[in-house]
């Protein structure tokens, strides 16, 4: 393959867990369990908020947003990762691999946007309570999930369009088994400083802006809750939130982690960033459901009813 590849015809290969190639079948089974407590997990509880009309409030509606987010970053990722632990396939077209780029990086950053709306839901709920369902109507929460798409779209497309303009090296080996804007843009034998200055503005919207905004919303709810309100009041409030937080947690931890690692950690073990990267992909689909299955009694009731009808019309 020469130096400047051409995009006609072209490939790139995916890679497992790089040294443990030949245990590939034993590792998808953990990865196969992930996927589907994701699909599952996700999948109950956007059929629970459309099956209980007493959910349909602003604050379910996010979570289905946010559900809907998980379960579209994993149907992303899904494909490649299995195939290449089952069956070894490990090639992914040109276009396969820049679509499978911008969805994944398009829901990575939606689910960011999503959390910042949620913040703002709380802060409403909490510090605003008597003019709550004036200010979250069903309007402005559809106008917010169009701004949250059409956010996204705008930030991941010029990145897409800025990698496709350059030519590939000889190297066409991805170091994950999906596409990873990071990873091929290490692949490029042309001067990449646009790539990365417009990678740095995305960091400073996505990865600084978006948890500045959900600290901002929190730093005005403690204000609120701090003040002349009792201590029951204060502990309800707080609880009120913590799935959000932890739900923050889940996502920004392995964000910063993945997103220092590949800009600080070059060096490490390859092994390293392949940890990093699919705990970055894979904790927010997986334990969002969890989270809020389980702190969530609206959610936590609507499951009981939904997997045993019978048992909740005997009662």
């Amino acid at each position: 393959m020469s130096p400047n590849i051409t995009q006609d015809a072209f490939y790139f290969i995916l890679t497992g867990i790089p040294g443990f190639e030949d245990h590939h079948i034993w590792i998808s089974i953990p990865f196969c369990c992930f996927y589907i407590i994701s699909v599952l997990g996700n999948s109950t509880i956007l059929t629970v908020i459309h099956m209980e009309p007493s959910l349909h409030q602003p604050m379910f509606l996010f979570l289905s947003m946010l559900a809907l987010t998980d379960l579209g970053l994993t149907l992303t990722t899904l494909p490649t990762v299995m195939q290449l632990f089952w069956f070894n396939i490990c090639k992914i077209s040109f276009e396969g691999c820049f679509a499978q780029l911008f969805f994944l990086h398009g829901f990575s950053f939606m689910e960011s946007s999503v959390l910042v709306a949620m913040s703002f839901d709380r802060y409403v709920a909490i510090c605003r309570p008597l003019h709550y369902a004036s200010i979250l109507t069903s309007e402005v929460i559809g106008r917010i999930g169009f701004t949250i798409i059409c956010r996204c779209v705008l930030a991941v497309l010029p990145s897409l369009f800025l990698l496709k303009r350059l030519p590939f090296c000889s190297s066409h080996l991805l170091s994950h088994s999906y596409c990873l804007h990071q990873d091929m843009i290490h692949l490029v034998c042309a001067d990449t400083q646009v790539n990365n200055w417009y990678g740095f503005a995305l960091v400073l919207l996505i990865i600084v802006m978006d948890p500045v905004l959900i600290v901002l919303s929190y730093a005005m709810i403690l204000r609120s809750v701090l003040g002349p309100s009792s201590k029951a009041e204060r502990l309800r409030a707080l609880n009120n939130c913590l799935s959000h937080i932890l739900a923050v947690l889940v996502l920004y931890v392995p964000m910063v982690g993945v997103s220092m690692t590949h800009r600080f950690a070059k060096h490490n073990s390859p092994l390293v960033h392949v940890i990093m990267a699919n705990v970055y992909l894979l904790a927010p689909p997986v334990m969002n459901p969890i989270i809020y299955s389980v702190k969530t009694k609206q959610i936590r009731h609507g499951i009981i009813r939904l997997l045993c009808p019978h048992n909740m019309h005997s009662r």
